[in-house]
Formats: C-alpha cells, sequence, structure tokens
C-alpha cells in the first residue's frame, strides 16, 4: 500500500460512536478499492456523525482509497466548514451531492458514490437497468434516476437530486455513474455491490448478441418483496466477514 502522510490519531479526541462510524466508512473505502470500484480520487462515500449536529465524514481529497483510514477522514458540517485540522480538503462535487442527501434524508447515515464502467455504462442506457437476473430484480424496484446536469459543483442541483431520490435507496446518476444509500455503512455497501453487479451482469448479457428474457411483472413483484425482508438482517451478516477480511489483509484502515 502507498504512504501517504500518517494523521495524528483522533481515537481519544471524539467520541466512542463516532470513532466507530469512522472505521466503518474507512473500512467502507478499502473494500471500494479491493472490488476495483474507485476511480483514482474522484468519487467519495460519506457517513453522518452520531448526534444532533448533522456534521458527516468524507473522504480527504488526495488519498487513494486503499490509503484511507479511519483519523484520516474529514468532518464537514453541511456549510462547508471543515471541523478537524487536515492537510488536505475535500472534493467539491462530493460535498454538493453529499450534503444535499444528509440534509434531506434522516435516514441517509451513509451515502456511497461510484463511476465505475459497467455503472456509468448502463446510466448511459436510455432503459436503465433492465431486470435481467435477479440481481437486477432485488433492487429496480427501489431505484431513481437523476439526469446529467454537469459535474456537480453548483449547489442549485441539490433540490433537484433529492426530489429525484425520493425515498429510495439507490439512484442512476446518469451519463455519471451509481450512487446508494442506507441507514448504515453496511447496508449502502451492500446495497451498492448488488447494484454494481447487476449494472456488470447487464452489460455481459447485452454484449452477448443473443435475444434476452425478462421474467414478468409477477415475479418481478415478487423478488423485490422478498428481497427488502430481512434486509437489515442481510446486511449485517455481509459487512461483518467483510471488515474480517480487511482485517486479515490489511487492518491499517482503523488507524
Amino acid at each position: 500500500m502507498s504512504v501517504a502522510a500518517e494523521p495524528t490519531s483522533l481515537r481519544d479526541r471524539c467520541s466512542t460512536q463516532e470513532w466507530q462510524t469512522r472505521v466503518d466508512l474507512a473500512a467502507a473505502y478499502r473494500l471500494v478499492a479491493h472490488y476495483g470500484w474507485d476511480d483514482l480520487i474522484f468519487t467519495h462515500i460519506s457517513a453522518r456523525v452520531p448526534g444532533s449536529e448533522h456534521h458527516f465524514l468524507i473522504n480527504p481529497y488526495g488519498l487513494m482509497f486503499d490509503e484511507i483510514t479511519a483519523s484520516s477522514l474529514i468532518k464537514v458540517d453541511l456549510d462547508g466548514n471543515i471541523l478537524e485540522p487536515s492537510p488536505y480538503g475535500f472534493n467539491a462535487a462530493g460535498f454538493t451531492i453529499h450534503s444535499a442527501i444528509h440534509a434531506a434524508r434522516e435516514d441517509a447515515h451513509c451515502v456511497l458514490h461510484l463511476h465505475t464502467i459497467a455503472g456509468v455504462g448502463v446510466s448511459a442506457q436510455a432503459n436503465g437497468l433492465l431486470p435481467l437476473n435477479q440481481t437486477a430484480m432485488t433492487v429496480c424496484g427501489s431505484l431513481a434516476y437523476h439526469d446529467y446536469e454537469g459535474i456537480a459543483l453548483d449547489l442549485a442541483e441539490r433540490p433537484r437530486l433529492v426530489a429525484d431520490l425520493g425515498d429510495n435507496n439507490a439512484m442512476l446518476l446518469r451519463n455519471h455513474g451509481t450512487l446508494t444509500v442506507g441507514p448504515s455503512i453496511g447496508s449502502a455497501f451492500l446495497t451498492m455491490y448488488l447494484l454494481e453487479r447487476a449494472c456488470a451482469i447487464q452489460i455481459a448479457s447485452l454484449a452477448g448478441g443473443v435475444a434476452l428474457t425478462i421474467p414478468s411483472d409477477a415475479v418481478r413483484t415478487l423478488v423485490d418483496r422478498q428481497a427488502k425482508f430481512g434486509q437489515a438482517a442481510m446486511s449485517a451478516l455481509a459487512w461483518t466477514p467483510l471488515v474480517r477480511m480487511l482485517d486479515r489483509n490489511d487492518p491499517s484502515f482503523r488507524d
């Protein structure tokens, strides 16, 4: 792993709840790198800091995802003020997207945004994500769409982004990428795993050059209902071994 400037540990300077959020969010960044979903330094994951202040944590702009640690994460408020000293700033487009959702959705404790090849590819397809397979059907029922308005530097885009997301937990940003939210970091990550996998399967299926079958509306409704049942428990079941894998390979995300 590349060595970046080592941040001063914040473990003894924040609450137990904030530190756990930092560790989990750093783990999410390492997992995105592990699955090859990172785009150099240009995407972002955020998590709300426990408490009433509506502060959230986001990546330091200038670190690769496999360098991010619990202490290096930047804490900002909804006005974009950095609340802990850091040698880094944050991605302005990331602030636009994440501040909008954290301000509007109390249940969105984590917001995850990616630019993968498959995700961007499907976001540019006129029909969006198709219910071609079981994985896609688990997310299609709660998938929103937001039309491309340019690089997200204009804060005026925030109300439209929030309106398009509604109460859904996944969204395709047209011609841009994928986005998921969740009541926990593990939940947002699992939803992204399913969305990204569905997009990759769709690209592969369409590349096959043969006729494809789409299950009936009744089956799609059934799978959507089945997927929503016990979703929180499934997220926890998946998240715990994912973090164990990181601990085996490189536990420095906990620093």
